[in-house]
């Protein structure tokens, strides 16, 4: 009984993503209105559309599961990272990335490269499309995995038909809807999202023998409750966690500057004026979530202790919310119905994300490729229909990579979250806030980064000691030297460009 509320529970859900795919498909009239919804949307659906697809798995399985390991400073100083990361992104990035696209007409971040540089050739139209496709795959991937963990894990369902069930309900609301229909799922997934946060963590406390059992628990770990050690599960110790660690993790925070599916929101709100009470929305809406996250990573290991839910190891950790679900729908009817909700908010965390990437993909390929770069002219029903295939050929490919089930979720998605903010943060920052900076600077900042990416991650990282950190963090700074030298090296600007970027700023 507790599964069949389950399932009608999620599928409930799933019902109502793919109606207001259908909703909104009539809405699509032009390329505008498919890729950033007309620039219409209000500072509710702004806000929270863009965290919620910024919130993706990791929300809900990531940041419980590594709680649930090694304890508070890994986990703590990234989400500290994150959540100033998103408040600055807000607060600086927001207005000016809104004011420029719309000043030059740009409908994509790589659009948006070109017309800001003067760019008539669209190279860095181009390569910035194509560093989407290249991190966005791997990234949809990872929300295709999660899913498939999640009905594996609760009904025993293979994986991969789980998996494939999934990403056929994401690409069918997403290619229906275009722009209108993902912002406005992204809503309700994050209320969604919410509400399973706030129903796992009063049932865990309960399970777990209440707050002061929690905290005991997580104290008897060395290093466990701690933000300067980490608890190492491997060999029940503690580890120092000094200042370049923190650092790393805090980095975590840059790749917001360079995120092509949440500055598309900040792009596509219909009054900038409004962006003032988004940003107070969404900082506070992610600096809730994450910290209950975090708890709920220590309450489950604590219900663990009590034997209430299995102890966990390696990647299993990141299922703690579903094995908690599970033990909730035990109990009756109505229990199985909100454990029914919890599982329909780790579907939203990751169909939240899932959509704007292929979303964001889709306008690399079919308006920045094929019609910036490749130079072919097509009419909007075209352009529509050709950007909705991308979605179908994309989905394909993320499902290809996800067909691991042992694959780590937060891994999967720490290395797509520093391919971006290292490619794109310091060009976005350069374009909105430095008049000095051209064509050549941005697309050597971009290349640079995104190949260092690479580099540090699978060569200089394998050094270990110091060389252990994440990588954006050097990729990024490596690219803002770049895009700064190469610029100061080549021609100024043309004073065109320069009137525009000051026309654009003169009211900030």
């Amino acid at each position: 009984m507790s599964q069949i509320c389950i399932i009608i529970a999620i599928v409930l859900y799933l019902a109502g993503m793919i109606y207001v795919g259908v909703r909104f498909s009539k809405t699509n009239a032009s390329a505008s209105d498919f890729y950033l919804g007309g620039r219409k949307l209000g500072p509710l659906v702004t806000a929270m559309s863009a965290e919620a697809s910024d919130m993706s798995s990791y929300l809900l399985m990531g940041l419980p599961g590594l709680a649930y390991l090694s304890g508070l400073a890994d986990v703590g100083w990234t989400a500290i990272g994150l959540a100033v990361g998103t408040y600055v992104n807000w607060l600086i990035v927001s207005r000016r990335i809104r004011r420029y696209t719309s000043h030059v007409h740009a409908l994509t971040l790589p659009d948006f490269f070109s017309k800001r540089y003067g760019d008539d050739r669209n190279i860095l139209t181009c390569v910035a499309a194509i560093v989407i496709v290249i991190f966005f795959i791997p990234y949809t991937a990872s929300g295709f995995a999660a899913c498939g963990k999640l009905f594996n894990t609760l009904f025993g369902v293979n994986y991969m038909a789980a998996m494939l069930l999934s990403a056929a309900v994401i690409v069918l609301y997403c290619t229906l809807g275009g722009f209108l229909a993902v912002s406005t799922t992204d809503l309700i997934q994050s209320i969604t999202m919410t509400i399973a946060l706030i129903i796992v963590i009063f049932f865990g406390l309960s399970s777990a023998g209440g707050l002061d059992t929690v905290i005991e628990n997580a104290k008897a770990l060395p290093g466990y409750f701690s933000m300067v050690q980490t608890y190492v599960a491997e060999t029940g110790e503690s580890a120092p966690y000094g200042a370049l660690s923190i650092a790393s993790m805090m980095a975590w925070g840059l790749g917001y500057f360079g995120m092509p599916h949440i500055l598309l929101r900040f792009m596509a709100i219909e009054d900038e004026n409004k962006l003032k009470l988004s940003r107070r929305i969404a900082s506070v809406w992610v600096v809730i979530a994450m910290a209950v996250a975090v708890f709920i990573g220590i309450i489950g290991y604590s219900m663990s202790k009590a034997s209430v839910i299995p102890m966990l190891q390696g990647s299993d950790t990141e299922t703690v919310i579903i094995q908690i679900a599970s033990v909730l729908s035990k109990y009756n009817v109505l229990a199985a119905l909100l454990a029914g909700i919890i599982l329909a908010g780790i579907l939203a965390a990751t169909m939240s994300t899932a959509d704007s990437q292929l979303l964001a993909a889709a306008s690399s390929i079919s308006q920045n490729l094929l019609q910036d770069f490749g130079g072919k002219k097509l009419d909007t029903k075209t352009s529509v229909k050709i950007a909705r295939v991308t979605v179908i050929v994309i989905s394909l490919i993320a499902v290809v990579l996800a067909s691991d089930p042992n694959s780590s979720i937060f891994k999967i998605v720490s290395f797509a979250w520093a391919g971006f903010g290292a490619a794109f943060g310091p060009v976005v920052l350069c374009a909105l806030f430095w008049k000095r900076s051209n064509k050549q600077g941005a697309l050597c900042g971009m290349i640079a980064g995104g190949a260092m990416v690479f580099i540090w991650k699978y060569g200089i990282a394998r050094l270990g000691g110091a060389f252990a950190i994440y990588e954006l963090l050097p990729s990024f700074l490596v690219a803002v030297i770049v895009n700064v030298v190469v610029s100061l090296l080549t021609a100024a600007p043309d004073e065109e460009i320069v009137k525009t970027f000051e026309e654009v700023n003169k009211k900030n």
